[in-house]
């Protein structure tokens, strides 16, 4: 029996302690966002520290700035000649959301027909496992690794990685390595790996319309004042075209269209529109929104922009008025040719031109970030495809993602190592929503081949 495969065996025989590891992890509410508990966040960063020292490795502390949810961070890098790998997962979770709609408590992990149910079971939790029963195995079974390992585990990602530029500032030396390995993606199907080669970026919007001093009663005055919620209305059905794809002026100026070769790996992919619209849970009238060219190119090559929330008044306090206000936060997914700052231009002078009947308009953009295109030549892509190949039973896939990782751009700029991005949600596990949940199966299989990414990336020149 090779070394490696006497790892893997000691990982299958220690699976129940890295569930139960998940699982501690998911019960801590480590919500990011502005309102809940940073307390939470900050007990999650000391059980991640303990995590990391019960695994094995060394020099393990948080790593804090000021105003920034914390930092964790570990290594052990005791194989001279060997590459550095730097591993990166995030302890942070989004809100629970609607707790009526949970059909498990979102913060006590629920198995489920071979998943586990739970805020930040795969998002990103999961990932942070993979990374340490790896580390575990190996170093429980030949008391070293086949390669440097630096960890890193970020506390403010669901939230933009607003205080990043500082962090890099702060501890760019501590990081450096050759390659970044990042479990915070997903898989193209259950079963079937992935390797993401390319990311959208994301900024963040709010609109508020304001036609009236305060609301007034919709019978004494209707017909005659500028409704705020209408006029939002119509804004924001501007943005978009009868198809539903982006039809703002200037704002997908710099998008380019794929090339031959990468539009036709796109349609090479599996596609079912019937599984498509079951995974996505689109209604049995609703159509596929974005006009032209393959789904995947939709997802990952186009921007797209949804809105995330809006307000008039609520249903509560609903009553027969004509609103004041009305307000709306957007969510613009930028590709990678794109500048969050032309996009904000572009965004604020189509919204305030458009406005109806001459309501007032305000709109305040939040950071954004761009996207992000891997060059997939360097050699450390095909090791990862091997060791995917191995760990799940079946080839891994290079796949795009319509999601933002704030992290990788800025860390491979300032690093100048190639980033692989491997992850354990699938399309079923609804990260972000309600009931999120992790195959476990999948969970395995990603261990495993973390296990087997290690001893290949040992043999790269």
């Amino acid at each position: 029996m090779s070394l490696v495969d006497q790892v893997l065996a000691r990982l299958a025989l220690d699976q129940p302690e890295h569930r139960q590891e998940l699982e501690s992890l998911v019960r801590i509410p480590s919500v990011s966002f502005d309102g809940f508990d940073p307390g939470e966040v900050g007990r999650s960063a000391e059980a991640v520290a303990d995590l990391l020292r019960r695994t094995g490795l060394e020099q393990v502390r948080l790593l804090e700035l000021e105003g920034a949810h914390p930092y964790v961070y570990g290594e052990h890098c005791h194989a001279p000649g060997a590459p550095t790998l730097l591993l990166y997962a995030h302890h942070d979770v989004q809100p629970p959301g609607d707790a009526s709609l949970w059909r498990t408590p979102p913060f006590e992990p629920t198995e489920v027909a071979g998943r586990l149910y739970g805020r930040g079971t795969a998002d990103d939790k999961a990932g942070l496992v993979v990374h340490t029963a790896a580390i575990a195995s190996w170093l429980r079974t030949a008391g070293r690794l086949p390669v440097n390992i630096k960890l890193v585990v970020e506390g403010e990602e669901e939230t933009g990685s607003e205080h990043l530029p500082q962090f890099l500032a702060a501890h760019r030396s501590l990081l450096q390595a050759d390659v970044m390995v990042l479990t915070d993606t997903m898989n193209f199907d259950v079963g079937i790996p992935g390797i993401t080669t390319s990311l959208r970026g994301m900024m963040p919007l709010e609109v508020e319309v304001r036609a009236l001093a305060g609301s007034v009663h919709s019978g004494m005055w209707g017909g005659a004042v500028p409704d705020a919620a209408m006029a939002l209305s119509r804004l924001l059905s501007s943005l978009v075209d009868e198809d539903g794809a982006l039809s703002v002026p200037g704002l997908c100026d710099a998008v380019r269209e794929p090339t031959p070769a990468e539009r036709a790996a796109m349609e090479a992919l599996p596609f079912s529109e019937e599984l498509f619209r079951r995974q996505a849970g689109i209604v049995p009238g609703a159509t596929l929104a974005g006009g032209r060219g393959p789904v995947w190119e939709r997802l990952w090559r186009r921007p797209s922009l949804a809105v995330n929330a809006i307000e008039a008044s609520s249903r509560p306090q609903a009553r027969n008025i004509i609103v004041d206000t009305a307000w709306a936060r957007l969510c613009l997914r930028l590709v990678p040719e794109m500048q969050p700052e032309s996009c904000r231009a572009a965004l604020e002078g189509h919204l305030r031109e458009k406005a109806p009947w001459g309501v007032e308009v305000s709109v305040r953009c939040g950071p954004g970030n761009t996207g992000w295109l891997a060059d997939t030549s360097h050699p450390a892509f095909a090791a990862a495809r091997r060791a995917l190949e191995r760990g799940y039973g079946r080839a891994a896939e290079l796949i795009g993602n319509g999601c933002s990782i704030p992290f990788v751009e800025p860390f491979i700029e300032a690093l100048g190592a190639p980033a692989l991005l491997i992850g354990v949600e699938d399309p079923y596990t609804n990260a972000h929503g309600e009931n999120e949940s992790l195959h476990l199966g999948d969970f395995a299989a990603a261990q495993r081949s973390a296990v087997i990414l290690y001893d290949e990336l040992s043999r790269q020149e």
